[in-house]
């Protein structure tokens, strides 16, 4: 995925929903911050996001943009509407967001997770995928790794998660 397609995603979202703000929080919430990332780092045919003030609007997402869809057919990706409680984010990710407007209508905005949250976000939820991901961004140096803990300490979830990400987190830094 490439950040047109991002874009894309936010206007056809914008549209099914009604809302003119979305939070973009999955892998391509990278796009925000780095719109030319590493492609290893966009491999995802996948935008998970939330409406911003019609959350009761996700259900038509899915629907009309999901996996499978006609829009998944034409455009080799697809839209996955995800409640915001789904994810693990560091208080105040809200405020480090980056706006993407769409190109063809700059009222449709996009607000993605800054590189860190997301970073600390995919610890939390340490899947092989997202753990491959935040070792390749540590890698481009797209984020830091003291940032990155300080960011798993701003997360509010279970003990044993939250101490397997930042041991991860430390490792990781010591290795590279």
């Amino acid at each position: 995925m490439n950040r047109e397609q991002l874009e894309h995603a936010i206007r056809a979202a914008c549209e099914i929903t009604g809302d003119s703000e979305l939070y973009i929080f999955g892998f391509q919430a990278i796009l925000g911050q780095y719109p030319d990332a590493d492609e290893q780092l966009r491999q995802s045919i996948e935008v998970d996001l939330s409406p911003k003030n019609k959350p009761e609007t996700i259900d038509k997402i899915d629907g009309a943009l999901g996996e499978n869809s006609p829009f998944h057919q034409t455009h080799d990706f697809y839209v996955h509407g995800v409640s915001l409680e789904t994810a693990s984010l560091p208080n105040g990710w809200k405020e480090r967001t980056t706006k993407v407007q769409d190109y063809m209508d700059a009222n449709k905005i996009g607000w993605c997770v800054e590189a860190h949250d997301l970073a600390a976000s995919k610890l939390i939820a340490f899947r092989d995928k997202d753990r491959a991901f935040v070792r390749r961004l540590l890698i481009e140096e797209m984020i830091d790794s003291s940032e990155l803990i300080n960011r798993i300490q701003l997360i509010n979830t279970e003990k044993e998660l939250k101490n397997g990400a930042l041991n991860w987190a430390k490792r990781i830094a010591a290795e590279l």
